[in-house]
């Protein structure tokens, strides 16, 4: 990884415990990256071109600093976000630069000023502070960074220690960047870059052109999705060419994680409806919950871990959505609940060791009440870290103070940086181990955990606990 010139960056200000840090930080900086859950473009390391202007690079794909301009009233057409009509937006990098400098102060205290800042100082040497007087000097220093062969994409995942990173792909995805990457001796199974099944396209009734795309899983997979038994052998199809090309995990970003465990027939007629533009909210929320415990049937054949990303209230700004799309920037949190959602599924399938199922959540109150326990008591069940908008210095020090007593350290998956941000990727991941090394380092001041022990520990955290569940040191350790 980048080396980090604030070596006591979140680490303990308490002077003891500061120093037990830095022993335990130094521990986990020397590891390898795993990235077992990510939405990086596989064209990027694929086709390994130069990166465009540092605003194209770092402004304008990034929603969690689009969308906070935009609370202060700048359209994102003013700093280029692509428009779903194709009307013209700001595509100038030096004018969307002075633009995102001149707004610098919204970020004081927010992740992404910390991340961001990382990403100048440590993965591009830039030391420049970003204000509206500095940002012509701090974009022409960047500039001159990414015309660098040492910057390009592949250049980059060397340097930054990564060993295995996972993107993110529909059913409906050929698969041919991944294809170019094994070709290349980058992808594959056991591969560098592998891809993940993310199905919510196929699955999703409320998914906009949802039968248009089932009818499309079926020509991929040579199956006949006319049939509720079709569109399963069709979704196994897919998932057999996933796993060829280096898938470990299926990923499901459903509203709720409600799951149900219908009979065939009952799974049929919803299916059926939802074909022939019938199905309602409710029809659709079931058959959402119904795949979830078909999919853990099909990962109990196939080996794919199953990860749910519930809780999004997708688009629920909508004039962002009609103007620009989906993913950016325009999803909220909403409560989440677990206990009653799953048991369908844990019922049926939680107590077989055979199956992994990571769970995460936008609803940290969720953590102590519902997560911890449920993954504590049952085989299946792991907690993925802090996601999206928990996924901050703050949340990742509480979840593991809430988390902990009751699920340990070994019921959650280490580190997962699900960003679409190529270059924050080692900045988050040190963000974590920092993290880590300061909860460990107060367990050890209280004499709660020996300090040896708290080095495996953190070293599990960072490497071989997300190595391990998400099989990338083979199937099923």
């Amino acid at each position: 990884m980048p080396t980090f010139d604030n070596t006591d960056l979140l680490l303990p200000p308490e002077p003891g415990q500061r120093a037990l840090a830095r022993e335990l930080y130094a521990l986990a900086a020397e590891q390898p990256i795993i990235s077992p859950h990510g939405h990086v473009d596989p064209a990027l390391l694929a086709e390994d071109r130069p990166f465009p202007d540092p605003a194209q690079l770092l402004i304008v794909p990034d929603h969690y600093l689009t969308r906070m301009l935009l609370s202060q009233g700048v359209p994102p057409a003013d700093l280029g976000v692509p428009t779903r009509d194709g009307s013209p937006v700001e595509t100038d990098g030096r004018v969307i630069w002075r633009r995102f400098a001149a707004h610098w102060h919204l970020f004081r205290g927010t992740p992404s000023r910390l991340w961001l800042e990382q990403t100048f100082r440590t993965v591009f040497g830039v030391h420049t502070p970003l204000g509206p007087a500095t940002a012509d000097t701090l974009y022409d220093e960047l500039a001159a960074r990414l015309a660098e062969p040492d910057f390009r994409p592949r250049a980059l995942f060397e340097r930054f220690g990564i060993e295995v990173l996972a993107t993110t792909e529909s059913p409906l995805d050929d698969l041919g960047q991944h294809a170019k990457l094994a070709a290349d001796g980058w992808g594959g199974p056991g591969g560098r870059v592998v891809t993940t099944f993310r199905p919510d396209d196929v699955v999703d009734m409320e998914f906009e052109g949802w039968s248009t795309n089932v009818e499309r899983l079926g020509e991929l997979a040579g199956e006949n999705t006319g049939t509720y038994d079709g569109y399963l052998a069709a979704l196994r199809a897919r998932r057999v060419a996933f796993i060829a090309a280096g898938a470990t995990s299926s990923d499901h970003g459903h509203p709720t994680a409600r799951t149900l465990d219908l009979a065939p027939q009952e799974a049929a007629r919803l299916y059926d409806r939802g074909r022939r533009g019938e199905a309602d909210p409710a029809d659709a929320e079931a058959f959402r919950a119904h795949m979830l415990v078909e999919f853990a049937r099909m990962s109990l054949d196939d080996g794919l871990v199953m990860q749910l990303h519930p809780g999004a209230v997708r688009n629920h700004n909508r004039w962002l959505h009609a103007r620009h799309g989906r993913d950016v920037g325009g999803d909220v949190p909403q409560a989440t609940e677990y206990v009653h959602a799953l048991a369908p599924l844990l019922e049926r399938y939680g107590n077989d060791p055979r199956l992994r199922v990571v769970l995460y959540t936008l609803d940290e109150d969720a953590f102590t009440r519902e997560l911890a326990p449920l993954a504590g008591g049952y085989a299946a069940l792991l907690l993925g870290a802090p996601w999206w908008f928990l996924d901050s210095p703050e949340v990742l020090r509480r979840f593991r103070e809430t988390v902990t007593e009751t699920a340990g350290f070994y019921n959650t998956t280490g580190f997962v940086d699900d960003t679409r941000a190529f270059c924050s990727i080692p900045v988050r991941h040190d963000v974590a181990r920092r993290v880590d090394a300061g909860f460990l380092a107060r367990l050890v001041a209280e004499h709660r955990l020996p300090m040896d022990e708290a080095a495996e520990t953190i070293v599990d955290l960072a490497y071989r606990l997300p190595k391990q569940v998400f099989n990338f040191g083979g199937q099923n350790q």
